[in-house]
């Protein structure tokens, strides 16, 4: 379903901001067509490694040859642990349509039920909201609100990619402000 949310979202912004939506398209759907565990050294290579494999696949599919560089380059400048800067606006459409994937109800969603699967708490005890140091979402499902989610509208790429992604930071905001509240009541 990620991957049919992201091609929805790169669609969208696609239209909005002028992009090929035959470089979009095929990057969006094979974007993540190579995986790596989070935990993998390797992680870092996935988004290269799945633009490699698009190229084969493309290639085989006899797509057009003249766009095989510009999908290849939009399925690795897509990562956020690549840290690959894109180069054209489909590349930041596709970057900026798997961010958006991230974020609101159902990055929301994602975080808690990934946090659940990896058995981790949902927040440390000592420091829900890491005020008193830096988030470790290896420690927390809470955590990882703040060492991505609420940091990922800053790195948008496009202009209708940047409005969408602070609606959804809003929702998740107001998560942890009701999370505060709740926890707050509890503690008397």
């Amino acid at each position: 379903m990620h991957i049919e949310r992201v091609v929805a979202n790169a669609r969208h912004l696609a239209a909005s901001e002028g992009a090929r939506l035959e470089i979009v398209v095929p990057a969006a759907w094979l974007h993540d067509c190579v995986t790596l565990p989070k935990d993998s050294p390797q992680r870092a290579q996935a988004s290269t490694l799945a633009a490699a494999e698009a190229t084969r696949l493309l290639t085989e599919w006899d797509c057009e040859r003249d766009w095989l560089p510009a999908i290849a380059h939009a399925i690795e400048a897509h990562s956020f642990s690549a840290g690959i800067e894109p180069r054209s606006i489909e590349a930041k459409v596709v970057q900026d349509a798997d961010r958006l994937d991230a974020l609101g109800a159902v990055g929301l969603a994602r975080t808690l039920m990934l946090g659940g699967f990896s058995r981790k708490p949902l927040y440390k005890p000592e420091d829900p909201f890491c005020e008193a140091g830096a988030p470790d979402d290896k420690r927390a499902v809470i955590d990882h609100c703040y060492a991505k989610l609420l940091r990922l509208a800053a790195t948008m790429q496009t202009a209708s990619g940047r409005h969408e992604a602070e609606i959804r930071t809003t929702l998740i905001e107001r998560f942890l402000h009701e999370l505060r509240r709740e926890l707050d009541f509890a503690a008397g």
